[in-house]
């Protein structure tokens, strides 16, 4: 491993470039510990001064609980202004001010919107929760939020601290891509890491922020998706599963809005059941990957390390980094067998969309036989439209498009090349 240079994220740099001074708040959202706050205070920090922007002209304060930077109250909404308005001297140069977790201030919006409204003032501010980001945000910050949201590394930022492509993959797997895991020598330290994430830092605050009253069943929920990354699935089928397995009593709207809370965690996203012929969402279930495949493989005590659930969940992951909106596609017909027309449905992975672009994607983590090849490739067949449709194969193999127009490449050309795009 290269440990001579640090991951310069270029990816949200040039969102933040690209949003530099637009007179909206940014918002960067993800889950503690992604690398928001080393976006801000060092990568887009050295970019800024770069530029020529003077260090004292970049204000930050850092409102997170584990951390005690600064020599007034960070949680005194006061002495916050009074802080950041006496370091504003000059009405004729712009101050870019970072405001880090700024979820823990009570009424922080008055705080933000008071500062956006000043026009040398730029506003930065991080958040770790998603009662004031997506749906709130028009609201909260007066139509003017803007919000980027920072996933843990991808694979591909990832790779470039390693010589070997195969190592880098293992780590990857096994470990996931929290960014503090780069300072960790040994595997027991990875691992204590990560439990203690999930124990101390994302339970807890899902517990706390939420008022929960059953941590025993939030915590075996968390374990629960976890276990079924990419499986379909629904709360009352989850509440069902808790008290058939885990003994444990708890109805499907209590299972709900859990899973809420720990969506709105960013720990874990769900990816909707799409009719791709009828143009309509199935409401009934769901799937859900977890936001860094680490962190599910920690929740798990590493026991369920199944290569063909981790790849899908680095698939997704890596596509919602690249801005794509994702959902399951369901292809549905009636097909003939066993000599009576039959409805069957079919599955396609992924669904991506990101403007006018479109992809179908199946991962497919090995196809040894014909047999498997035809059930791959079934639902993207029934696909009559355009886009590109795609099969992601771990094998390392030379890319190629077959007699049907369906492009099949390996792992990681698809996770660190960009030319099925």
């Amino acid at each position: 491993m290269n440990h001579n240079q640090y991951i310069k994220r270029d990816i949200y740099l040039e969102k933040l470039i690209l949003r530099r001074a637009n007179g909206e708040v940014k918002i960067i959202t993800g889950p503690r510990r992604c690398g928001k706050s080393w976006l801000l205070s060092h990568i887009y920090r050295d970019f800024l001064i770069e530029q020529g922007v003077r260090a004292e002209n970049i204000i930050t304060v850092d409102f997170d609980k584990d951390d005690d930077k600064h020599d007034f109250d960070v949680l005194d909404h006061k002495a916050v202004k009074e802080y950041i308005y006496s370091l504003i001297k000059n009405e004729d140069e712009i101050y870019y001010v970072f405001l880090d977790e700024i979820q823990e201030l009570d009424n922080f919006e008055r705080l933000v919107n008071g500062l956006n409204g000043h026009e040398n003032i730029d506003v930065y501010v991080t958040g770790s929760n998603s009662r004031f980001l997506s749906k709130d945000i028009s609201t909260i910050f007066r139509g003017r939020g803007d919000e980027i949201r920072v996933f843990p590394l991808s694979f591909r930022e990832f790779s470039h601290m390693y010589d070997n492509i195969s190592v880098a993959w293992k780590e990857y797997y096994t470990f996931g891509g929290m960014p503090r895991l780069l300072h960790y020598k040994d595997n027991e330290q990875k691992i204590n890491y990560l439990q203690r994430l999930w124990d101390k830092t994302y339970l807890d605050d899902v517990v706390e922020r939420n008022n929960v009253k059953n941590e025993v069943a939030l915590s075996r929920l968390a374990t629960s998706l976890c276990s079924s990354i990419g499986s379909l699935t629904n709360p009352s089928r989850i509440a069902n599963t808790l008290e058939s397995v885990q003994k444990m009593k708890i109805d499907s709207k209590t299972v709900a809005s859990y899973i809420n809370y720990l969506e709105n965690a960013f720990l874990f996203e769900s990816a909707e059941r799409y009719d791709i012929k009828g143009k309509r969402y199935f409401e009934s279930t769901k799937k859900y990957y977890c936001i860094d495949v680490g962190l599910r493989n920690a929740r798990l005590n590493f026991r369920q390390q199944e290569p063909t659930h981790i790849m899908e969940n680095v698939i997704y992951n890596h596509l919602r980094v690249l801005g794509f909106l994702v959902d399951v596609g369901v292809v549905e017909s009636r097909e003939m067998k066993d000599g009576k027309l039959k409805f069957v449905q079919r599955e396609i992975d992924f669904v991506v969309n990101k403007g006018d672009q479109k992809y179908y994607i199946q991962s497919a983590y090995s196809i040894p036989t014909e047999e498997k090849r035809k059930q791959e490739l079934a639902s993207l067949l029934k696909v009559s439209d355009s886009f590109r449709k795609i099969v992601v194969v771990a094998d390392d193999i030379m890319p190629y498009t077959d007699d049907n127009g369906i492009y099949f490449t390996g792992l990681f050309d698809f996770l660190l090349k960009d030319e099925w795009q």
